[in-house]
Order: structure tokens, then C-alpha cells, then sequence
């Protein structure tokens, strides 16, 4: 178990108050409780570095081939639902046991002969990847993308629809992911925008009306990224600042903006989101099923890959 750093903390101030202590047995407990929590703490943190890994027999490999299988395992994803490394995972949870079959596998390939490229691909197309990345995917729901912001191939064999919040931190690190996404497949992947203003978030529905007003104009996207980059100051005499800037025309713009055109839209895209089962943001669908992992390159290339090959 990886300690949080709030206990980490409390384990330096037993240590410390140890001293204080009468009864010596006590203290000498306390002090021993101490390093161990800090001990565990530390090897937590080593995962990137260690030359060795709980319960990964090695016994046969070569120093170079050893330093290869670490490599891997650093880099790899687990098949269990830590979103950890295969090696992170080893260190902080080495009860795993989805972490330990990938770690003797990539072991025992290399010790086959199989080449580095090799023993990833024997990871990535393992029965335990293949469960995770299934698991990944929810049930199919119908979604209306009639009309919203797009951007990706015309005629993707991958819609990727994304329900988001301009104000939400987490929306704005996923937005430039997603982007990455669609560099990897630009010929195959499509984004569709849908909106999912959080209440507790005090500017997200104007931002989002703002959007669709901007998206009239055909300029949703720069406003988009405008929006995402300047987050924390998101207000309406910004906005305006910023759509003159992307040189919208303003009047209509404004007129649109202070008549709510787009409220009644952006309800019921929160409301189609709900009924998908949308719970926070953002939240990804990939050809109409939700993804529940966190949006990573690394997690989401093997899933539409294997979307791919179900369209070809």
C-alpha cells in the first residue's frame, strides 16, 4: 500500500515524538513504525529506477536483457484497473496479481529470445489486455450528433463524442490529449463536441452557449481552445474580448449571446448526457460506448485499434 503524503507526514511526527515518550519499549515501537512508513513510502516512489521488481524471477537474463524487461514494464500499462504501469504497479500494489502475470510474461519471453518490440506486442495482445480493454467499453447508447462541433476526418471510421465543461480542470488536460489522439489517426478518428455545463461551476453554461454561438459563426473550435487556455478567467466581458479577437461578428454575437439562443440546446445536450449516463467530465464515447478509463494515449490507442479492425 502506497501511503498518502498526509500520513507520510504524521509518520515523521510520531518519529519525532518518540522522544517524548517515558515508557522506552513505547518509544522504540514508535520509532520502528516510523521508518517503516517511511520506508514503504520511499520504495513506492522507486518503481522508475529499481533494478528489481516483487516477485519478477529474472534468473537466466542477461544484465542487458534484464534492463530491457524493466524498460517495458516501466512503460506498459497493468491490465487491472490501477491505470499504472506494469512496474508502478508491481512496486505499490505487489498483491496484483494482473501485474505479476505481465511482469513473468515479458520475463519469460525475453528469455525465449523474443526481441523487445516482441515482448510488448506479447503484453499488449495478452488474454489479460484483451479483458481490460473490453472492460473498458460500456454498453452502446444512441447519441445525436447532428449539427455539433466536429473536428477529425470527415469520414471516420471512429466518432469519438465528448461531453465537457469549459470550467472543468480535468476537460481542459483531456482536450489537448484528445488532440494528440486525433494526430495519431488522422484519417480514421473523429471528435464530436457535446456540452455538460457542471452547476458547480458558475460560468460554464454562459461558455457554453458561447461556444455554440461561436460554432454559428464557424468558429467553435478556436473558442474552444481559447476557453480551455484562459479556464480560471472565464466571464462574459472575456468572452467578448475573445470572440472579437477570433473576429466574430460581434453584434451577432452578442445579440445571440444576451438572448439565450442556445440555452434551450445546451439542456438538451446535458439531458441527453445524463440518459447516457454521463456522471462528470469529461466523459468520452467511442462509436456510441463509454470509455471508462482515463483518456491516455497509451490506454486509448489499443481500444480504437481494435475498434478499427471491427469497421474494416
Amino acid at each position: 500500500m502506497l501511503y498518502p503524503p498526509e500520513l507520510r507526514a504524521r509518520s515523521i511526527v510520531i518519529l519525532a515524538a518518540g522522544g517524548l515518550v517515558d515508557n522506552g519499549k513505547l518509544r522504540m515501537r514508535t520509532i520502528l513504525f516510523g521508518f517503516t512508513l517511511l520506508a514503504v513510502s520511499l520504495a513506492a516512489q522507486d518503481w522508475k529506477t529499481a533494478t528489481t521488481l516483487p516477485a519478477l524471477d529474472m534468473s537466466g537474463l542477461t544484465e542487458a536483457q534484464k534492463t530491457a524487461v524493466l524498460k517495458i514494464l516501466r512503460e506498459e500499462s497493468c491490465a487491472c484497473t490501477c491505470n499504472m504501469k506494469v512496474a508502478e504497479c508491481r512496486v505499490k500494489d505487489p498483491a496484483c496479481s494482473d501485474s505479476r502475470l505481465l511482469a513473468a510474461m515479458a520475463a519469460a519471453e525475453m528469455r525465449a529470445g523474443r526481441s523487445v518490440e516482441q515482448v510488448r506486442a506479447s503484453l499488449r495482445n495478452s488474454e489479460l489486455m484483451k479483458a481490460r480493454r473490453a472492460s473498458m467499453l460500456g454498453e452502446q447508447v444512441a447519441l445525436n450528433v447532428n449539427g455539433a462541433p466536429a473536428t477529425g476526418a470527415a469520414k471516420a471510421r471512429i466518432t469519438i463524442v465528448e461531453f465537457s465543461d469549459f470550467q472543468c480542470p480535468y476537460c481542459r488536460v483531456a482536450a489537448t490529449k484528445i488532440y494528440d489522439i486525433l494526430k495519431m489517426y488522422p484519417n480514421d478518428v473523429r471528435l464530436v463536441f457535446k456540452q455538460y455545463p457542471l452547476e458547480a461551476h458558475s460560468q460554464a453554461e454562459l461558455a457554453a452557449q458561447a461556444s455554440l454561438a461561436a460554432h454559428a459563426q464557424g468558429k467553435f473550435w478556436p473558442l474552444h481552445d481559447k476557453m480551455f487556455a484562459n479556464s480560471k478567467a472565464i466571464n462574459k466581458t472575456n468572452i467578448l474580448v475573445w470572440a472579437r479577437e477570433l473576429g466574430l461578428d460581434m453584434a451577432r454575437f452578442s445579440a445571440e449571446l444576451d438572448g439565450g439562443k442556445y440555452k434551450a440546446q445546451v439542456q438538451r445536450e446535458l439531458e441527453e448526457g445524463i440518459a447516457a449516463g454521463v456522471s462528470g467530465t469529461p466523459t468520452f464515447f467511442i462509436n456510441g460506448k463509454q470509455f471508462r478509463a482515463q483518456i491516455e494515449p497509451e490506454l486509448l490507442k489499443p481500444v480504437l485499434d481494435e475498434e478499427l479492425k471491427k469497421a474494416r
